[in-house]
């Protein structure tokens, strides 16, 4: 009997989906790309200067707090409910605290423990799956939770880093423009890896709100004016009393970076991810774009980098990462045909898994 003839035609329309999310893909690895650049701009400026971070955290998220409300209106339109409008201002709460966290774990980590800290959000999925999945997708995550932890600890301990690694080779600098970062143990890595769990909170919240794009994006100029609202008290307290060094001294790139990459852009980045590509922030594909980028930052800023302990801890990370995140992946996977028509289902939307 011959073969069907929709065979063809289905491999067809696969190319052709492929075909038609590369430019999304090239577009999502360029904005990570900046939004990357933009963390490094700031490290430099804080590390330099010692500026407060909070002061620098506020005065980057008013801008981004009046583009969203002047690009999204949230009061024009349809009327918000309550049970979405609450959660939104909570969730600025949230972001405020993610903020203040992730900055000083930049502070003191440096980029490299910083960003990557910020796939510990993936830890939801083993609270997910602890709640809500099987005895053996229960186990498979507890082990991508201690590869996790096994990943931060290695990068505490200075394996990314030419001065402390265990491996004979780097990528650092010989000469003395190279920067050296100092070893920082799990204490100081504990600011990072909970903004991160923040950050994954406050992703879950807006999805759960949010079902429509343009909802969401009126619900996230709510949430940032809210954070905004939150952050300007401990900006003040720690400017008047708070802080012994209350100087901001101003750069245009570090400000304009983290304003234009590092919140803004890096929001409809994401969006575009999560809606046309399918691809969540904790996952190993998103940890893949930003370890090339990382690579690139390290080298050309000549920071104290090593290659192979770096990419040893991001394969630890990683491999953790995809244990975490594994619970329904298959009933995920039934869905790509509806998937590959640009709808997401709900139910793998609003699933607790995502981060």
């Amino acid at each position: 009997m011959m073969s069907p003839k929709p065979l063809p035609e289905n491999r067809g329309s696969s190319h052709s989906a492929t075909m038609r999310q590369t430019p999304l893909q090239i577009i999502h690895v360029v904005g990570n790309f900046m939004r990357i650049w933009s963390v490094y701009s700031m490290y430099r400026y804080l590390s330099q200067t010692g500026a407060s971070v909070v002061l620098f955290m506020f005065c980057c998220l008013l801008p981004s707090c009046i583009w969203f409300l002047v690009a999204q209106k949230p009061w024009k339109g349809r009327a918000l409910a309550n049970t979405q409008v609450v959660p939104s201002v909570v969730n600025g709460g949230i972001t405020a605290l993610y903020f203040i966290l992730w900055g000083k774990g930049l502070k003191s980590c440096g980029p490299v423990r910083a960003i990557l800290g910020e796939y510990s959000g993936a830890v939801l999925g083993v609270l997910s799956g602890v709640l809500y999945g099987r005895g053996g997708h229960v186990w498979k995550k507890v082990g991508g939770l201690l590869a996790m932890l096994a990943s931060f600890y290695f990068l505490s301990q200075g394996w990314a880093m030419a001065t402390y690694s265990p491996f004979p080779f780097s990528n650092a600098s010989s000469d003395d423009e190279a920067h050296t970062e100092q070893l920082v143990g799990m204490k100081e890595m504990l600011f990072p890896i909970l903004a991160g769990i923040l950050s994954a909170l406050r992703r879950v919240i807006a999805r759960r709100v949010s079902l429509k794009n343009q909802l969401k994006r009126r619900l996230h100029a709510i949430t940032l004016t809210s954070a905004t609202c939150f952050l300007f008290p401990v900006a003040m307290w720690d400017m008047i009393i708070g802080s012994n060094n209350v100087e901001l001294p101003f750069s245009v790139w570090a400000f304009s970076s983290t304003i234009l990459f590092g919140m803004i852009l890096i929001f409809y980045i994401d969006s575009i991810a999560e809606e046309r590509l399918h691809m969540v922030f904790s996952s190993p594909r998103h940890l893949l774009v930003a370890a090339g980028c990382i690579i690139f930052m390290e080298i050309v800023y000549k920071m104290d980098f090593s290659l192979l302990g770096f990419l040893v801890c991001a394969a630890i990370l990683g491999i953790g990462i995809y244990e975490a995140t594994s619970l329904d992946r298959s009933r995920r996977d039934s869905f790509q045909g509806s998937s590959s028509n640009g709808i997401l289902d709900d139910q793998v939307e609003m699933s607790p898994l995502p981060t």
